[in-house]
């Protein structure tokens, strides 16, 4: 009985200690041979949607004044936007903000405050590129002296995203196999497909600044959309053998 029992305890004690190293050294040897790579590609489609960031800035000795006289102006500037933007539009605030104004000495010392100004930005998105110069000049022209930002982008990119994240994995597939290839090797299969992230690139963000509402007589604001840019990226991981 006693002889019985010493055999039995012995493989279960040599089984627990070499244990961790057996698993560890199997998790090493369970990697397969593998080959890393990563493609990129950008489908370009034109755009269906615009945004233009719209403010109104006004300074005034005090905060009340400033504020009043913002508020009569953005009023202003939103009512004739809605006269140009269709049903569909939208205009919605996105900054307000009321900070003094100081005045530093040259010869150094405490600044003072002597006025106050006030900033107001709508965000105007129309889904009609053909009326984005009548949004800047009816803005421009009722009020407003900022025009912050214009970007054209799509209401929906899902489509052109897949499209670009499939020709991105066919792009890191095709490296994958080139480089097989060139080492004498051949892909077995995919291990790992990883996308990188997605980029939606508007063809450009144009930058306005207007100290002053545009005169009635003024050429009408021209904007051409483009196209934007979708970007994907994808890394792909393949296992090799010889």
């Amino acid at each position: 009985m006693k002889y019985t029992q010493r055999l039995t305890l012995l493989p279960l004690a040599l089984s627990f200690a070499a244990g961790p190293a057996l698993s560890q050294q199997a998790m090493q040897t369970a990697q397969p041979p593998s080959i890393v790579v990563t493609a990129e590609a950008i489908v370009t489609a034109k755009p269906d949607q615009a945004r233009i960031d719209i403010g109104v800035v006004t300074q005034s000795a005090t905060a009340q004044a400033a504020t009043v006289e913002n508020a009569q102006r953005v009023d202003a500037t939103i009512a004739a936007l809605r006269k140009v933007l269709g049903s569909g539009d939208e205009i919605k605030t996105i900054g307000y903000s009321v900070n003094p104004v100081f005045r530093y000495p040259k010869e150094g010392g405490t600044p003072s405050i002597t006025g106050y100004s006030v900033s107001n930005v709508v965000q105007v998105t129309t889904n009609d590129l053909a009326i984005v110069g009548r949004v800047i000049d009816a803005a421009t022209a009722s009020g407003a002296n900022t025009i912050q930002q214009l970007r054209f982008t799509l209401r929906d990119d899902q489509a052109v995203r897949l499209r670009a994240l499939g020709e991105a994995a066919s792009k890191a597939r095709a490296r994958a196999q080139a480089m097989a290839t060139a080492l004498g090797l051949q892909i077995v299969r995919t291990l790992r497909a990883e996308e990188q992230g997605r980029v939606v690139q508007p063809p450009s963000e144009r930058l306005f600044s207007m100290n002053a509402a545009l005169p009635a007589q003024a050429a009408p604001t021209t904007v051409e959309a483009g196209t934007v840019e979708v970007r994907a990226v994808v890394t792909l991981t393949v296992e090799v053998r010889q």
